[in-house]
């Protein structure tokens, strides 16, 4: 997920903001900085349970968000979501564009005073790596650093993974290619910095668990924290950065159903929130309206060893069926794009187009065909059994799969039933492969095409419905060091045409976000990575 865009990725966070207590603007820090609105308070709310907060093992938006706010990597995305330097004050980068030698900044602490050194990025991102964390986010290292890839795989010891900590202040990283977004990357969670004396005394199994159980160097840091019910944060007073950091707490709340959120606006309790569909049309002319693009596709995922979907002209049926129009025209009336392939409207391509331009409609429904392909499927493998669609239990997830439930009975013939379970319950069992059809998302980490198709590459979970195909994993391989743009960007859709033709997913949706806001809340951005920026946030008078 990864540079100038107005979101990403990935944003998994279905956020309403509340302000609070707007007393004192203006008001001396006590450190020679000037500290607007220092007794604000910011309410959030997220649309789901908070899976994990250990940042090597993590891989949602809704923990990136909190971890990209409590956190800061080497370098951190602005409001134009460009890499700027962070615990790195600079880099030097070699004429080959493969060595990265990074300079950290004087007096840059962790919250209980230790100093962030050089060492804790390179036991972070070995930590990530190793086989016995079985991190599912290690491969955003393992593709771009040179030697993590065969650490990761069991094939090398940490010795082999090209980060050198060369002294406090100075960590040297080489590449496997050229990769222009490395920078950003480094603004990404799972390249964070861990304090391994620290994670060594609470102990691996238990670092994360609790507020007291992480260690914070961003802008802020946490209070309080459940699972279940959500975080407070308070602004970090020994972030090297706490001059510009405006807001003094920020209370994060789960709250699932958007229309409890539009309730306490209407109220005058909250000063942002998401629109259900039935509601934009209520509020479109009104002060405060607007749209976000998420830089996220929803979709489909078939797990091609359960029946049916064991059979491609099966899954090619289901795919076929459904049309992704009504759904965003209907259903979700937000701003949100048919679905017309995995990566979504506004990606990066080459030649000043996006990707979506260059690579046009590799998806689009055919009623006729699928109700003939299925007919030749049941032929083949026997009569449907008991098919169960797998969502989370937000509101959009919700209404989404009422609609499939409809298409497949209406386009098909066939019964389709629901299963609801909080979010990381559902992430949980499509990992294990416990289930049959679901409706997932994939957010971007970076703005390129490669952050989307890397995720059908020998998936390493069974997220991806158990897909392994080894013309589609030679594609992308080939992609990631093909130096000529255009010719990248030709096996990025070949290897999509590929993914669509083998029916494992049908794209949804384009995420976008219909919203209300209060005009006094001021620089509030949703970032690549799936995470909302609080760093940045100001409140008016």
């Amino acid at each position: 997920m990864r540079k100038a865009w107005i979101s990403s990725v990935s944003l998994v966070v279905l956020l309403t903001l509340i302000l609070s207590g707007c007393g004192g603007f203006t008001s001396s820090n006590g450190n020679g900085g000037t500290e607007k609105a220092k007794d604000s308070v910011l309410n959030l709310a997220l649309e789901s349970d908070i899976p994990d907060l250990n940042q090597v093992k993590t891989t949602d938006g809704t923990s990136f968000t909190i971890l990209n706010n409590t956190l800061e990597g080497l370098y951190r995305l602005d409001q134009d979501n460009q890499p700027q330097p962070a615990m790195a004050k600079s880099v030097d980068i070699s004429d080959d564009k493969l060595t990265y030698t990074f300079h950290l900044r004087d007096g840059i602490k962790w919250s209980n005073g230790d100093p962030v050194t050089a060492a804790d990025f390179k036991y972070s991102w070995l930590k990530a790596l190793d086989p016995n964390t079985a991190s599912q986010y290690a491969f955003i290292i393992a593709q771009f650093v040179k030697g993590a890839a065969d650490y990761n795989a069991g094939k090398a010891d940490a010795s082999a993974v090209a980060v050198e900590a060369k002294d406090d202040k100075t960590l040297v990283v080489t590449l496997n290619q050229p990769t222009p977004f490395f920078l950003s990357l480094t603004a990404f969670v799972t390249y964070f910095p861990l304090n391994q004396k620290f994670v060594e005394k609470v102990g691996f199994d238990k670092f994360a668990l609790t507020a007291d159980s992480i260690l914070y160097n961003g802008p802020y840091v946490i209070t309080s924290y459940d699972q279940a019910k959500g975080v407070t944060l308070k602004k970090n007073d020994k972030y090297w950065d706490k001059k510009n950091v405006q807001v003094q707490t920020v209370n994060m709340d789960v709250l699932k159903e958007a229309s409890t959120a539009l309730n306490l606006y209407e109220s005058g309790k909250l000063d942002k929130v998401y629109l259900q569909s039935s509601d934009v049309n209520s509020y479109k002319d009104k002060e405060g309206f607007g749209t976000e693009t998420m830089f996220r596709t929803y979709f489909t995922q078939a797990n091609l060893k359960k029946k049916p979907f064991d059979n491609q002209k099966i899954r090619k049926a289901f795919q076929l069926a459904v049309e992704p129009k009504i759904l965003t025209d209907t259903i979700l009336n937000n701003g949100s794009l048919p679905g017309t392939g995995l990566v979504p409207a506004g990606m990066n391509g080459t030649d000043g187009k996006t990707y979506r331009e260059l690579a046009g409609d590799v998806f689009k429904p055919d009623v006729a065909k699928a109700k003939e392909l299925l007919a030749e499927g049941i032929k083949e493998s026997g009569k449907l059994p008991k098919i169960e669609l797998l969502v989370s239990d937000d509101s959009v997830s919700k209404d989404t799969a009422t609609f499939l439930q409809s298409e497949y009975k209406k386009n098909l013939g066939v019964d389709v039933s629901i299963v609801t379970k909080p979010f990381s319950g559902r992430l949980e069992a499509m990992r294990n492969g416990d289930f049959t059809l679901a409706v997932n998302r994939w957010g971007a980490d970076y703005n390129d095409p490669l952050t989307f198709m890397y995720e059908w590459v020998d998936p390493k979970t069974q997220s991806r419905g158990n897909y392994n195909n080894k013309e589609y994993n030679a594609l992308v391989d080939g992609a990631q060091v093909e130096k000529d743009e255009n010719k990248r960007i030709d096996m990025f859709v070949q290897a999509e045409k590929l993914l669509i033709e083998d029916g494992n997913m049908t794209p949804l949706y384009f995420d976008g976000r219909a919203y209300m806001i209060n005009p006094k809340v001021k620089g509030l951005k949703i970032a690549p990575g799936a995470t909302l920026e609080l760093k940045y946030v100001k409140i008016d008078k």
